[in-house]
């Protein structure tokens, strides 16, 4: 019997700081016309002193695991999608895995930039519904304020920071993701670049890379993306055995308005059934689809059995869009005070096993140097 890896908890976190488009202003030469009418955005959110890569995962992961009143301890596989982490090693996932006490979970990062949450997903929910894995937890995290040249106004008006998570579960029922259609292009991916590790790509991309930041053609993208978007949708429906008319809810990549639109324009899909939040948090890259799932979820713009299609595109080139079914009930978490006192005792006893885990591998690395120590006190003697 097929199994089906459904959506049973959500979460996401973006930071508290807000800069708005009149904020910009005044570091770049802009103004909130200019970015409003080219790309929707009116303000983002940034990544503030306490915040990282991981934390913000983690923020969303707690969150998700909350509403499916999860024990971490059971979560048996972790995927990150990110661009930016906070280390190139270890992965964001291991150290994920960590801070919630997901002791017994693989734990890995996927890098495809801003379609990441896609590839994702569905490697995730590939792997649940093989019967690898009873569960996964999917996170899209994303700190691009550190990666922008805050003097290119061409770039640094797009981007915000955030994360989303989704927590899957193996069930017989159908529901979660019905298709996939992933791609990439690798002859387009000097159209958008980010930092390098060194200069590793500097005889294939030419003297002038800045290797510190992110920089986009933003005319090729946006071409790219007007093309790519409608077909990657349309591919995933099709494999599903739907319409275009069976789709309920469109939440495309959050990148550009006018990319947004020209996809549903594409689908013959009304604004009404498009999910838009750009406005709010600009371009999460990663972060930007499990995020606005939250938030549709969250206004009540999903109920049971509504086909969903999500679609991003990003750096690579790459492209990736899936179609959900959605049967989890959206119904938002009682702060109950059992409920709060589960998930206290839950990451106090994360903590705790952290620290034991820690102080074992300091234990260890104390017993090998005093062996080391007694071994070569003997060869003296001897």
């Amino acid at each position: 019997m097929r199994r089906y890896a459904h959506i049973r908890g959500w979460g996401k976190y973006v930071p508290e700081r807000v800069m708005t488009n009149d904020d910009l202003a005044r570091i770049v030469d802009t103004n909130d016309e200019w970015i409003r009418s080219r790309t929707g955005i009116a303000e983002r959110r940034i990544v503030g002193e306490t915040d990282t890569t991981t934390s913000m995962a983690v923020k969303a992961a707690i969150e998700a695991l909350s509403m499916a009143d999860c024990d971490p301890s059971t979560v048996e596989l972790i995927v990150v999608a990110t661009m930016t982490p906070d280390r190139v090693m270890p992965a964001t996932a291991t150290a994920v895995q960590d801070v919630i006490g997901a002791d017994r979970a693989a734990a890995f990062d996927l890098g495809a930039a801003c379609s990441g949450f896609v590839y994702a997903y569905s490697v995730a929910s590939q792997l649940v519904s093989s019967g690898a894995y009873k569960n996964a937890l999917v996170i899209g995290a994303e700190s691009m304020s550190h990666i922008l040249d805050w003097n290119d106004r061409a770039t640094c008006v797009l981007f915000g920071d955030g994360a989303g998570a989704f927590y899957l579960e193996a069930n017989e029922s159908p529901g979660g993701m019905l298709a996939f259609e992933l791609g990439s292009d690798g002859s387009g991916g000097e159209l958008l670049t980010g930092p390098t590790v060194g200069n590793s790509y500097k005889p294939l991309c030419g003297p002038d890379l800045k290797l510190q930041a992110l920089e986009m053609n933003g005319r090729a993208v946006f071409r790219f993306a007007t093309k790519i978007m409608g077909k990657a949708a349309d591919a995933a429906i099709q494999e599903a055995g739907l319409t275009r008319e069976d789709i309920d809810l469109f939440i495309p990549h959050q990148a550009n308005i006018r990319i947004i639109e020209s996809a549903a324009r594409q689908l013959k899909l009304p604004m009404e059934k498009v999910y838009v939040n750009i406005h709010r948090y600009g371009n999460t890259s990663a972060a930007s689809i499990p995020v606005a799932f939250v938030e549709a979820v969250e206004e009540g713009r999903l109920k049971r059995g509504d086909n969903v299609v999500v679609v991003g595109f990003g750096g690579g080139l790459t492209w990736g869009a899936a179609v959900v079914k959605w049967v989890a009930e959206p119904v938002p978490v009682e702060s109950s005070g059992a409920r709060v006192a589960r998930n206290w005792f839950r990451y106090q006893r994360a903590r705790i096993g952290s620290f034991q885990n820690r102080m074992g591998h300091v234990v260890d690395e104390w017993i090998e140097t005093g062996a080391r120590i007694v071994a070569k006190q003997k060869r003296r003697r001897e």
